[in-house]
């Protein structure tokens, strides 16, 4: 079996002891390193290569203190690689110019003379969350490939949805913090990624965590990351979800669901950007635009003390509100020609259409579960149909045609119609429907996705 390539980094410093130092040392530890003495000789490598890391000084010409050279070559670095992370060396005397560095798109620093065992966990850790990102990229784009586009479209023509589409179309360029509210699958997570398509962060990571799927135990390891050895499983150190989306945009889906006794240490990341891994005293910083979503009224949060009020202050710099399916029925025609495409294509059936009465059914039907459900219902209803267009049945909706009998059912079915039933008594609040129906919000959250809900 052949053996991975070690890793490359690229040295740039134009004092050769600087250089030999560093290679001797990085070898030691496995590292494969290259020299460059000046920026220009930095971009010719960078163009006629890959590398898992740039470890530059800030300063080139002699007796210059400026930084301004690293800082331009900095950024010449990220218009050819914006993946490449770049950790920079300074002077203890030059710290403030290491975080101007760090504000301009560099991960880290380090200043000389350096600490041998800080360089090296440095290095690892860049190195790690560089391959993590890259990784991260190529699956997005092979998935965008398989889907044939760049995600779902939001598709939206009623009057309901325009509100959202023209503050989409201001709001989405800044950095603002957004906070989406609405039912359970009326699309929140789709509109957060518009929100990023349009934003100057686009060509970053867009990072998504379902906050109210995560244990309280795991909370805070998945999304500040830990080091090895902070709790039993931690075998290696793993970068969490707020490093993973540095210099682009972080969703956080189900906010409102966030335990209380993690909020303070989520407020103080949104308000200053730093946070320490789970066992470490080291503080990172993340520059990361914040979306986050939810389907329960903060306010009513606030006032019973659940959601601290501060945090939600700073996540609604922005508040979009997305309408229920029921109060938007003239996408619903488009939406399933959408997903009727899609899956048309997905499992290669001959199928042209809807029937008249299928089309009449779906816009009757009350949709409790909204954009989503009617795409598992499309979805089912491709896989069902015995001809070339979908007939009512094929659907399995209630309107239009006899309810089924629970006898007839089985018991998953069973059990996503009483879900289904409790949301829809609930209003789509999917808190108040876990706690009607006995389960945690975890195994609701786990339910919900399983069923298409």
């Amino acid at each position: 079996m052949a053996q991975a390539p070690l890793p490359r980094i690229l040295v740039a410093d134009d004092q050769s002891d600087i250089t030999e130092a560093l290679r001797l040392l990085l070898k030691g530890e496995g590292y494969q390193t290259e020299a460059a003495k000046s920026p220009a000789a930095v971009i010719k490598a960078i163009e006629a290569r890959d590398y898992a890391l740039l470890l530059m000084d800030l300063n080139y010409a002699r007796d210059t203190t400026s930084g301004k050279e690293g800082l331009d070559l900095l950024a010449k670095v990220q218009v050819l690689d914006a993946a490449l992370p770049v950790v920079v060396m300074t002077a203890w005397a030059s710290v403030e110019l290491a975080v101007e560095a760090m504000r301009r798109g560099a991960r880290d620093f380090i200043t000389k003379p350096w600490d041998n065992l800080r360089l090296l966990a440095v290095v690892r850790n860049q190195i790690d969350l560089g391959s993590a990102l890259r990784t991260y990229r190529r699956l997005e784009q092979e998935n965008q490939l398989l889907r044939g586009r760049g995600g779902m479209p939001l598709i939206a023509q009623s009057a309901a949805m325009r509100p959202i589409l023209e503050v989409i179309a201001r709001v989405g360029p800044s950095d603002a913090n957004v906070l989406i509210t609405g039912e359970n699958g009326t699309g929140k997570g789709l509109v957060a990624r518009q929100l990023h398509a349009v934003s100057t962060r686009s060509a970053q990571p867009f990072i998504t965590v379902n906050t109210g799927g995560l244990p309280e135990g795991v909370f805070e390891s998945e999304i500040f990351g830990h080091v090895r050895g902070a709790f039993t499983d931690a075998k290696s150190d793993r970068a969490g979800r707020f490093e993973m989306a540095d210099g682009g945009t972080l969703f956080l889906d189900e906010i409102g669901n966030v335990p209380p006794s993690q909020q303070a240490k989520l407020l103080r990341t949104v308000e200053t950007g730093e946070f320490e891994r789970v066992g470490s005293s080291r503080t990172f910083r993340a520059n990361v635009r914040l979306i986050s979503a939810t389907n329960a009224d903060l306010s009513v949060e606030v006032a019973a003390g659940r959601f601290r009020q501060d945090l939600l202050y700073r996540l609604n710099t922005i508040q979009l509100h997305l309408p229920p399916l029921r109060d938007r029925r003239e996408d619903i025609e488009l939406l399933a020609q959408h997903f009727l495409k899609m899956h048309v294509s997905r499992y290669r059936k001959e199928i042209t259409g809807f029937d008249e009465a299928a089309m009449q059914a779906m816009l009757a039907h009350p949709w409790p579960g909204n954009v989503r459900e009617l795409d598992h219902s499309v979805d089912r209803a491709v896989l069902m149909a015995q001809g070339k267009v979908i007939r009512p049945a094929d659907l399995a909706l209630s309107v239009g045609e006899a309810p089924a009998r629970l006898e007839d059912m089985s018991l998953e079915e069973v059990e996503a119609l009483l879900i289904k039933k409790t949301l829809a008594r609930c209003n789509g609040n999917a808190r108040n429907a876990a706690e009607e129906l006995g389960l945690s919000r975890s195994a609701f959250y786990r339910r919900l996705e399983k069923y298409g809900l």
